[in-house]
């Protein structure tokens, strides 16, 4: 069954909510979603982590570049030397020194193995697994945003249900009570009125209670407490046209399974840069230094250049384990694809049969709640002429009360449902729908330190 293409959560239609009378002033949902993605702590903690991750290039890039040391020293020492002199019976003569000393050295890394080109290729892996798991978080972000607000104009909605269910079965309690006093009711009428009344207040209480969680569940998420929120649409026009569609489409847009791959690349990288250790070293050296000695004020410069050859033979077996844990590692990585892609699955098939129910629902509880209220205009007519008791009023009641609810969590479901589907899919981001926000640039911040030699300040003056 192909979904309708949009579907407006009607409950101000269904409610004549006086909160909701200003559309002009209202939030929309595309507006608290912008400012989740703005304000969100979860968020922008994870963009914090991929701007760390992005600092891995410059650590694989320093691997390639010069080192540099300085060097310095400066001591004192003290040297008695006696003389034997047969006519005064000898001399002894002190000796201080202060021998100091300053040189530098240069080191270039001239073949390492691989290890350079393999640490470079895992951090630009690295990175492009990291913007993933962002992108990742910011669907949940999203996600909850969007839940979020649809919660707050459910328990609304359902409070002024049960609102209404107060007043007229406050009215109905009035009205027994007087038809009681006249001799046209009993005591079982009025006691049946005010046990319903009492159940309603109850009920009411209660779902004030569940407004005041879910508002402060979307201040949060959000970062806002909701004022006038206007009514949510779903997200169909991210969505494929069939549930097959919607499961390729996954596969190659989830950001969970483009982590996963990335993680295998990082992974392949890691067992390259390992054996590498297995290979013999080259680098070239530079020194330079100046030594003073005081007493003879002598000074004594040295430089040399010497090309130095490490081959590794046995150093004790710590590195082919290394190695042979690093494949394993490998393997896991690509395990954890598989799971992913069959979660994935899992999550849009679920997705997308929710969604389907929500729409049969909606249109099984609309037809239900109108029956039902025009079952309820007929009790109470003909409880007037006395064909109906005050019980029959009151199951009637409880029947339209309890249809309007359902529709009120259908329609719910309904709006949730599709942007759960868009996030089983992978396209619930900023720019699939195209938010009125900033928008996040990982790739400025990667640029920016990719080349930075030198400097402890953060791109942003930290």
């Amino acid at each position: 069954m192909v979904m309708s293409r949009s579907v407006v959560f009607g409950f101000v239609g269904l409610l004549g909510l006086a909160w909701q009378t200003s559309s002009v002033s209202a939030q929309s949902l595309t507006e608290a979603l912008a400012l989740a993605y703005s304000n969100n702590p979860q968020l922008n903690a994870a963009r914090a982590q991929t701007r760390a991750a992005d600092e891995g290039m410059g650590i694989a890039l320093g691997a390639a570049r010069p080192k540099i040391n300085g060097s310095a020293s400066v001591g004192r020492s003290y040297t008695a030397y006696g003389y034997q002199n047969y006519s005064n019976g000898g001399v002894n003569v002190d000796f201080y020194n202060t021998p100091t000393n300053f040189g530098i050295q240069l080191v270039q890394p001239l073949y390492t193995g691989g290890q350079i080109t393999a640490g470079i290729n895992q951090a630009e892996a690295a990175i492009r697994a990291q913007r993933e798991v962002l992108r990742s978080t910011e669907t949940s972000v999203l996600l909850a945003a969007a839940t979020a607000y649809m919660d707050v104009i459910r328990d609304t909605a359902l409070v002024g249900l049960q609102e209404s269910n107060v007043k007229f079965l406050a009215e109905q309690v009035r009205a027994a009570k007087d038809r009681f006093n006249v001799g046209e009711g009993t005591n079982t009428d009025v006691a049946q009125a005010e046990a319903s009344y009492q159940l309603a207040v109850s009920q009411l209480n209660a779902a004030r209670a569940q407004l005041n969680a879910s508002r402060a569940t979307f201040r949060q998420v959000i970062g806002k407490d909701p004022g006038k929120l206007g009514g949510g649409s779903a997200v169909d026009k991210l969505m494929p046209k069939s549930m097959e569609a919607a499961v390729t489409a996954s596969q190659s847009e989830n950001p969970n399974i483009l982590a996963g791959v990335h993680n295998i690349d990082v992974a392949v990288h890691n067992v390259k840069y390992l054996e590498g250790a297995l290979l013999p070293q080259l680098s070239a050296q530079g020194t330079a230094s100046r030594a003073f000695d005081n007493p003879s004020y002598k000074t004594l410069n040295n430089a040399s250049v010497s090309l130095n050859l490490t081959v590794p033979i046995y150093q004790g077996g710590g590195e082919y384990a290394k190695i042979r844990q690093a494949k394993e590692q490998l393997g896991a990585a690509r395990l954890q694809v598989d799971l992913a892609r069959d979660q994935v699955r899992a999550n849009v098939v679920s997705a997308w049969g929710m969604l389907q129910a929500a729409n049969a629902s909606i249109e099984a509880y609309k037809a239900q709640v109108d029956a039902s209220q025009l079952a309820l205009n007929g009790v109470i007519e003909e409880q007037r002429v006395g064909q109906r008791t005050t019980l029959d009023v009151l199951n009637q009641q409880t029947t339209l009360i309890t249809a309007r609810s359902n529709l009120v969590n259908a329609e719910r479901s309904r709006v949730v449902g599709s942007f759960q589907l868009a996030a089983a899919v992978g396209r619930l981001d900023i720019d699939h729908m195209k938010l009125k926000a900033t928008i996040y640039n990982a790739e400025a911040h990667a640029e920016a330190v990719r080349d930075k030699w030198i400097g402890l300040r953060t791109p942003d003056g930290r």
